[in-house]
């Protein structure tokens, strides 16, 4: 990326401010704005996103919530940022036409990948197409071993070709990924400076800058789609950046990562591909921030907005970080079980499972007459037919309307009421009619549907881990996540769900959880035996002197010393399954080897159900984390600023609880309203931002820090502590 391209520094105002810090999380439909006080007081908006300028709503809904509280922006200290824009660009195939140059006989690797069907049964499923088209692959002579030895050298003069070709044809970017570079950068790095003099402000993504690791179409396809996605990134970068300035925002900008850590906008514009999951890691990040501070140490994460639901599970108060996912293929996901669908990604991410399952959902029937929830979504414009904005085709949001589970006066505390009998008549004409059922069985049948779907993605993260979901509690969040979450929970036999404060933004509010982070990968091919000792620790003390002599152009202070965190990638030889083991941060003599080879085998038998006796075990990377701490809300309450509430208690909404219980005239309360002993439901909670539904048969209490804790069933609840 070119000097010209890069966002500004944010500039650091001298003036004490008064600890006001602001996070933002755009999605598919809604943007979520979040104002955290000196005294850990929240104050919430929820507006519409604008797909058009997503900038626009962010900063629209920023001034908006600093007016409504009396806040200057001069007096806000931090605003932190998590974005679907990179994620919609990859699904939406709307990136940057992109060259590629790359080792003469590697051309072909693209499209080759990985020789993978992942779904035989299906005669219509295609590979995703390559994001780089054949014409523009273009091949250099040249050759280096796995040794890292020069077989042949750089052709200069073909390389300098390929370039002008590829700048004739107008691409907007230029990817580069050589056999082998991760041993030897130096045929990489000559082809960098090439591109640099021809054409200064072409944006650029070298693979050993992007991933220095091993297999080739891994590395391929991070490069090109950090290429792919890299002009756009930018441009909103710079625009974001120089719209919050405009309107008198001081503080610096942090940009929220795919691994749970936050970065500078300028870090984020050259590797673009390392926000491409931010949002969604956000409310994990804050997920298990609270969880910590509320002493459960084990839980599943449920995030469903407009347009996606996502899972993920923290074990230990801890959650865990994935080596590689795939993004672009309808639902992105980790699975180790389920490769082919997407494009590779193998920056560090927080272990999420996503799929196309909100309250923007499409409702439709297909040719054999059978009821389907998404993936493709109504989103922002027009939305669901009840918003009333041009809407024909119903949606799952639509569905819970008809059931009595939303209030349609109420939604974003009475801001943006809804048309139930539209929604009605949309689930009624299209959808009840073609299936010979009543409305509201119809609708019925979509809410459980979608439970369903949901499950799919809890046990991506649970059972194909090895894990018993029944062993875990699940927190829900986002704007439909706690309509949805009894439903969710009672068919995998968990017994308990929490509710966070503020539910429907709380993404934003896991923002300001985050740390600033910066990941580190290097290959390291080696057998796990006494002669890894010497290169493993000589490779993590580069590693770590790089992270301490860096910290100041990621966004952490000067003198600031991170704090490490290191993993290994290991596997069985003669396998490419890899788990990542954590290392601790010393010197690893023999006993640590051998006790790291256990904890290895150990995850193994946890994971898939078996370890081998006597096998020879092997590494692959080595993987770093350098942390710097940010401020977080200390208290052990959330003191969240009052709103006129809609929904006044002692009101009741008429709900359909399903054939055993029919339509019931529900209790509808406010989370103030609820105490600490338990409330038998059915019972209706309606907040600012989202419904909390509790069915027949569950009770509902206030916990700590606002926290809704709902118990399913009879019986002692299960909180994963």
């Amino acid at each position: 990326m070119t000097s010209k391209s890069k966002p500004r520094r944010s500039p650091r105002s001298r003036r004490r401010r008064a600890g006001y810090r602001i996070g933002v999380d755009i999605g598919g439909t809604f943007t979520d704005i979040i104002l955290l006080g000196p005294g850990g007081e929240l104050a919430t908006k929820k507006i519409l996103s604008t797909p058009d300028d997503y900038s626009r709503a962010v900063v629209e809904g920023m001034m908006l919530l600093c007016d409504e509280n009396g806040i200057g922006p001069s007096r806000v200290e931090q605003v932190i940022h998590g974005t679907t824009v990179v994620t919609n660009t990859v699904i939406e195939l709307a990136g940057a036409k992109v060259g590629l140059i790359t080792t003469k006989g590697f051309r072909d690797v693209l499209e080759i990948a990985r020789g993978r069907n992942p779904d035989l049964f299906n005669l219509a499923w295609q590979k995703p197409p390559p994001l780089v088209p054949r014409r523009l692959r273009l091949e250099v002579d040249e050759r280096i071993n796995g040794k890292g030895e020069i077989v042949r050298p750089l052709d200069e003069k073909g390389t300098k070709d390929a370039v002008r070709r590829l700048l004739d044809e107008g691409v907007e970017a230029i990817a580069v990924c050589l056999i082998n570079s991760p041993v030897n950068t130096v045929h990489e790095k000559r082809i960098a400076e090439i591109i640099r003099k021809q054409a200064p402000d072409i944006h650029m993504s070298v693979s050993h800058q992007v991933m220095p690791m091993i297999m080739e179409y891994e590395r391929t396809s991070e490069t090109v789609l950090n290429a792919y996605v890299m002009p756009l990134a930018t441009r909103y970068l710079l625009r974001l950046e120089s719209r919050i300035r405009d309107v008198g925002f001081e503080a610096p900008l942090y940009i929220m990562q795919s691994n749970g850590g936050m970065i500078m906008p300028e870090t984020a514009a050259q590797r673009p591909v390392e926000i491409m999951e931010c949002g969604p890691a956000a409310g994990v990040v804050g997920a298990a921030y609270l969880a910590r501070r509320q002493g459960i140490s084990n839980m599943i994460t449920y995030d469903m907005g407009g347009t996606t639901a996502k899972a993920s599970m923290v074990e230990g108060g801890r959650f865990s970080r994935s080596a590689e996912y795939e993004v672009g293929g309808g639902i992105n996901q980790t699975s180790g079980l389920m490769k082919g669908y997407g494009y590779v990604v193998r920056v560090p991410s927080i272990d999420i499972a996503e799929m196309g399952a909100g309250g923007g959902s499409l409702l439709r029937i297909d040719v054999g007459g059978a009821l389907h929830v998404g993936p493709e979504s109504a989103g922002a414009d027009p939305g669901p037919v009840c918003y009333d904005r041009g809407g024909t085709l119903p949606t799952l949001t639509d569905a819970d309307i008809v059931l009595g589970y939303i209030n349609p006066e109420h939604l974003c505390g009475g801001d943006m009421p809804l048309d139930a009998e539209k929604a009605f008549a949309a689930i009624r004409d299209r959808i009840a009619e073609p299936l010979g059922k009543d409305p509201y069985e119809a609708a019925y049948g979509a809410y459980l549907l979608a439970n369903a779907n949901m499950m799919r993605a809890i046990r991506a993260v649970s059972s194909e881990r090895g894990r018993d979901p029944r062993k875990f509690g699940l927190y829900a969040f986002g704007g439909a996540g706690p309509v949805h979450a009894t439903g969710v929970a009672a068919g995998l036999g968990i017994r308990t769900v929490v509710i966070p404060p503020e539910p429907g933004v709380y993404s934003a509010f896991g923002l300001l959880t985050a740390n600033i982070e910066r990941h580190y990968t290097r290959s390291f091919p080696h057998l796990w035996d006494d002669d890894v000792l010497d290169p493993l620790n000589r490779l993590f003390g580069e590693m770590t002197e790089e992270a301490q002599s860096t910290v100041a152009t990621w966004g952490g202070r000067p003198s600031a010393k991170p704090g490490i965190e290191r993993m290994a990638d290991m596997e069985y030889a003669g396998q490419t399954t890899r788990l990542s083991i954590p290392v601790p941060n010393r010197r690893i003599g023999k006993k640590s080897l051998a006790a790291l080879a256990r904890a290895f085998e150990e995850e193994h038998l946890t994971t898939y159900g078996h370890k081998f006796q006597n096998h020879a075990i092997r590494v692959a990377a080595l993987r770093l984390t350098a942390v710097v701490l940010s401020p977080k809300p200390s208290q052990t309450k959330v003191a969240t600023k009052p709103r006129p509430a809609r929904a006044a208690a002692g009101r009741m909404r008429r709900a359909y609880w399903g054939q055993e219980h029919g339509f019931v005239e529900t209790p509808v309360r406010r989370l103030d309203d609820l105490g600490s002993k338990p409330v038998r439901g059915p019972l209706l909670v309606d907040g600012y931002d989202a419904t909390i539904v509790v069915p027949p048969g569950s009770t509902i209490a206030k916990g700590e820090w606002g926290n809704a804790v709902i118990t399913i069933g009879e019986g002692e609840a299960t909180h994963g502590r």
